[in-house]
């Protein structure tokens, strides 16, 4: 199977979905796209002249060599892969489907028996790097499936990221994003309190981010959202919505499999607290606005 210039189809053109498919464009692959919303779908080809789209992700599927998927949850998943307008239904034998959702490793190993029994191949490929790392094509991927099937995928997930690996069989993808988001939420509320910290004591906290930020304590997240999270600016980024999401899986699969995550736990519940103070759709360093308002409180 060649990639140098595929017939691709990409269902789902959310905040992530819709660069994503367009950097496929840009590198000269024939996409169609679907979108449950077809307003968007139907934009967005407005916008990238030679693409098409289709009213079901079955007939966009029927003529792809490569069908990408990044909607919402398992749910999600499950309503545009399966059935009979599914995607799955509408694969080609040998094509490859590539779910770029943050979804469970149940769903993963589901969509890759169902690609397996149509002798098509199947990778569960969870991104990180947000809105931002999407519409600059600089995502990280992580990516569960066999090796051949990674290797004839890579050329055109390059396209919209700086790296992918393949971390083992099908599920092994979104077990790797459990650990990113588990790892952002406790580095998140490290940094939301070392910086209300030094505010309450008198201490500048740009200050303090430049002394501290090029040694032991430094981290993508202080780099990139120590600003924001100074000045209180959360309208953009990563929603918490969508972070709790992300942390339900993980704490699910850690219930499953008897492991304990007791700060993701108590950090999924910091983020419920931002929920309740209007938060839903903040970025996911608003954790610090929950320090000043309890405090506030106090």
């Amino acid at each position: 199977m060649t990639s140098s210039r595929a017939s691709t189809s990409f269902l789902g053109l959310g905040v992530m979905g819709y660069p994503m498919a367009g950097h496929l464009q840009k590198s000269g692959h024939a996409v169609t796209v679907y979108n449950r919303t077809e307003a968007r779908a139907l934009r967005w080809a407005e916008e990238h002249q030679g693409s098409a789209t289709s009213p079901t992700p079955r007939e966009a599927a029927a003529d792809a060599a490569f069908v990408f998927l990044c909607v919402g949850d398992d749910d999600d998943v499950r309503e545009v892969a399966f059935g009979d307008d599914g995607a799955i239904a509408g694969l080609r034998e040998g094509a490859i489907l590539v779910d770029h959702t943050t979804a469970s490793a149940i769903v993963a190993r589901e969509l890759d028996d169902a690609c397996r029994e149509r002798g098509c191949g199947f990778l569960d490929a969870p991104v990180s790097g947000g809105q931002a790392g999407a519409e600059n094509g600089t995502l990280v991927v992580m990516c569960g499936g066999d090796e051949e099937t990674f290797q004839s995928a890579q050329p055109l997930i390059a396209s919209y990221s700086r790296a992918a690996t393949l971390m083992g069989p099908a599920g092994a993808g979104q077990l790797t994003k459990m650990v990113n988001q588990i790892c952002i939420a406790g580095l998140v509320q490290a940094l939301s309190e070392g910086l209300h910290f030094a505010d309450r004591v008198g201490l500048d906290p740009r200050q303090v981010v430049k002394a501290i930020s090029k040694g032991a304590a430094g981290s993508w997240q202080m780099s990139n959202r120590a600003d924001t999270m100074i000045e209180g600016a959360f309208d953009y980024g990563f929603a918490v919505e969508w972070m709790r999401k992300d942390l339900g899986i993980a704490l699910e699969q850690a219930r499953r499999d008897g492991v304990q995550l007791p700060v993701t736990a108590l950090v999924d519940q910091f983020y419920a607290d931002v929920e309740a103070l209007g938060g839903k759709r903040w970025d996911t360093s608003s954790l610090i606005a929950r320090l000043r308002a309890f405090d506030s409180v106090d």
